[in-house]
């Protein structure tokens, strides 16, 4: 038995690349009455799936059942007859609020579950419908099971709370959250021994293992200190009615027999004997029929989805659609030849590129989430999530993708970082015009992220770890600054599911060519992180902090020589994993994206005054282009003429 079928699966399907024109896009003037606004539509108009099983309807037929998700989360439930594409849509019982499923089950009863935003839901294909929904104590699931007697079972993000709904009664018990720690949990596997004790599998920080005894309420920590390590623990239903787990998966590591609310250790060797069950992540999958039919193409972009009868080889492709308000946009730039807007789409991972003259669209599939980007010369770079990819975009060069040497692909990746850093927050280019430097957070689990300087010229590359720079902090921004020196401003925050071990954030100060860090300060007091950054023709900084706290650096004293918090005024300047707070205009004109206002910075006295409240609330900025602002609302790129 091979472990790794056990282990969390990646959540990032790219479909093939290619260029393909967009669905139509209205666009809007918001609102009427000002028409310096222009709403260009979605990014990216599609949707991904976060859970797919094939089903059986009431009439008997084959059907696919997959939980879409959005920008507004995860909005609904898409079913499709195999045979005819035929595809209706069931809008979720309760409001995404923005959280989507990280979990489902279908049960043995042929029904659809999954839990998140606090809420319960079961759906059963023979009634194409909802038939059960539950509030919930916060947030999601992260495993699923079903036990002996048929009843569904959750185990939640981020504090372990246990839920189970017994589908022959009704009956719906929330126990609330059963065990404790200083950072947010993910419970990746959940199961039931014959007795009714439950059991589930945690980390990412300290692994554990947890039995719960639903009658008694008792919770039992299964690893002792030493067997905690960092990562996720693992265990499963064995069909001899024993659960099994591991500290962490690993084939050749220690198992043991979890049973009636104990733990023994039998050593290594164990071989699995699972209990069939369709579970699992926000990556299940489960594409066979019971007639034998199987799923070999489920496509979202396309909307297409082929099926092949594995006893005569016969394949059918059937076309579907469903409605989609776009995916999540990490932010937007402009290309290298001033012609277009560009960024990449979340879930699905799309590339897109809209021309502002010919007023064209295009998408095709990204190396991942583009958190950040920055543009050199003909060059664009992104950090992309997950595994903290440096990728680096020729658009001279036409797209190649699948080559035998990746090396020749355009774009590509220069460099995996994870897990030193594995969620990028910010890509620099230095004015040689061949040094990238890259920060963000860590890997799941870990807390302090590390700093990549890549050389484009010769490939070479130093990467330090948070050791190197401030321990137990990331870098959130970076600017250059006048004698050739990097100025980063921090954040506490660390790692997805990590625990927060610094107070206080701060700025520094690094050489690129020795990479040492020559000074640093927490320079505001009780700021957690320094948001944006960027520098002026004089070689001040203007910086926001904590998305609120407008301030104005100077490098050579070290001082914040100006600060004012803005929360009063404008609310939270715009956000994501690469804030772009900060958008310069013509000559040394200078703008600051708010959640609800574009204002502009008055040089002369540091004062900040609006140039206009927005139509809707802008999510992810931000780039300037032929006299307008270019920024994210939702998953629409708006602009605004100045």
């Amino acid at each position: 038995m091979d472990i790794k079928k056990y282990l969390l699966i990646a959540t990032v399907f790219l479909a093939p690349v290619f260029l393909r024109a967009q669905p139509q896009r209205e666009k809007k003037l918001q609102p009427e009455a000002n028409t310096s606004f222009i709403d260009h539509g979605p990014a990216s108009p599609y949707s991904t799936t976060r859970g797919t099983v094939t089903a059986i309807d009431g009439n008997g037929r084959n059907v696919v059942l997959s939980w879409l998700f959005d920008v507004r989360g995860g909005y609904a439930l898409l079913m499709v007859d195999a045979a005819t594409g035929k595809s209706e849509v069931f809008p979720m019982p309760f409001n995404p609020g923005g959280d989507c499923p990280f979990s489902s089950i279908f049960s043995s009863k042929g029904r659809f579950y999954t839990l998140f935003n606090g809420n319960f839901a079961e759906f059963d294909p023979r009634k194409r419908a909802f038939t059960f929904h539950h509030k919930t104590a916060p947030q999601m699931a992260m495993g699923m099971t079903e036990d002996d007697k048929g009843r569904i079972w959750a185990v939640t993000y981020p504090n372990s709370g246990i839920i189970c709904y017994d589908p022959a009664t009704g009956t719906f018990t929330d126990y609330g959250y059963v065990h404790k720690e200083n950072w947010a949990q993910y419970q990746r596997y959940l199961a039931v021994d014959d007795q009714g004790w439950v059991y589930f599998a945690l980390g990412n920080t300290n692994s554990q293992l947890i039995a719960f005894n639903p009658v008694s309420k008792q919770v039992n920590q299964l690893l002792q200190p030493s067997e905690r390590k960092r990562g996720t623990a693992y265990l499963y239903r064995n069909k001899n009615g024993k659960v099994y787990g591991q500290g962490l998966a690993d084939k050749d590591g220690t198992w043991y027999e979890l049973y009636n609310g104990a733990a023994k250790s039998i050593g290594t060797g164990h071989q699995p004997d699972e209990k069939p069950m369709i579970t699992g992540s926000q990556a299940l999958r489960h594409m066979s029929f019971p007639d034998g039919t199987k799923i070999t193409q489920l496509d979202l972009i396309e909307k297409v989805m082929t099926t092949e009868d594995t006893r005569s080889g016969k394949k059918n492709t059937v076309h579907f659609d469903y409605p989609s308000e776009g995916s999540w946009v990490m932010g937007v730039g402009t290309s290298p030849d001033q012609r277009s807007l560009i960024g990449g789409g979340s879930f699905p991972m799309r590339q897109f590129n809209y021309t502002v003259s010919e007023d064209k669209w295009s998408t095709r599939a990204a190396l991942g989430q583009y958190n950040a980007l920055t543009t050199s010369g003909q060059n664009v770079f992104f950090g992309s999530y997950p595994s903290g990819d440096l990728v680096m975009w020729d658009t001279k060069k036409p797209f190649k993708t699948q080559s035998t040497d990746p090396n020749d692909d355009n774009p590509r990746v220069l460099l995996k970082c994870s897990p030193v850093i594995h969620r990028p927050h910010r890509v620099l280019v230095r004015p040689d015009g061949k040094t990238v430097v890259l920060g963000g957070t860590p890997q799941y689990g870990y807390t302090g992220g590390g700093l990549l300087f890549y050389d484009i010229t010769t490939n070479k590359h130093v990467l330090l770890t948070d050791e190197d720079v401030e321990k137990d902090q990331s870098t959130m921004s970076l600017a250059n600054i006048a004698g050739g020196k990097v100025l980063g401003g921090t954040t506490v925050t660390p790692g997805t599911g990590g625990e927060q071990k610094a107070r206080l954030a701060l700025l520094y100060i690094i050489d690129p060519v020795s990479k040492k860090v020559e000074w640093k300060e927490p320079v505001i007091p009780g700021v957690r992180s320094y948001t944006d950054l960027t520098t002026r023709k004089d070689g001040k900084v203007y910086g926001i902090a904590d998305r609120r706290i407008f301030f104005l650096f100077d490098p050579a004293t070290k001082k914040v020589v100006y600060q004012k918090d803005m929360f009063k005024d404008y609310g939270y300047a715009v956000g994501e994993q690469s804030p772009r707070v900060f958008i310069n205009g013509k000559q040394d004109d200078l703008y600051i994206l708010f959640e609800h206002a574009i204002t502009k910075v008055d040089h002369p006295s540091g004062e900040i005054r609006l140039v206009a409240k927005t139509p809707q609330a802008i999510r992810a900025g931000g780039s300037f282009l032929k006299d307008r602002l270019y920024f994210i609302c939702g998953s629409h790129l708006f602009s605004y003429r100045l």
